[in-house]
């Protein structure tokens, strides 16, 4: 399942997201969507999980916790169109 997680904190790294999440199962990619002309994040990223059933848990723990003073936004990513 892929997972979107909004309202980072633009000092969040892929290391410090997939380090949190990893908590909640296996991990397939973690991706943080940053600027094409700047690098920098552009505050949300997404997460793909081997196992529904892991991500869902992982939906349902993070959504509206806290990571480096922002609340996240965590939920089922929408298929691309």
């Amino acid at each position: 399942m892929n997972i979107y997680i909004g309202n980072l904190s633009y000092n969040v790294r892929e290391k410090d997201l997939e380090r949190v999440l990893q908590e909640y199962g296996a991990i397939a990619s973690v991706r943080i969507i940053k600027d094409r002309n700047t690098g920098k994040s552009k505050g949300f990223g997404f997460c793909e999980m081997e196992n529904d059933d892991e991500a869902r848990k992982a939906i349902e723990k993070l959504n509206g916790t806290e990571l480096s003073g922002r609340t996240l936004i965590v939920k089922e990513a929408l298929p691309k169109n």
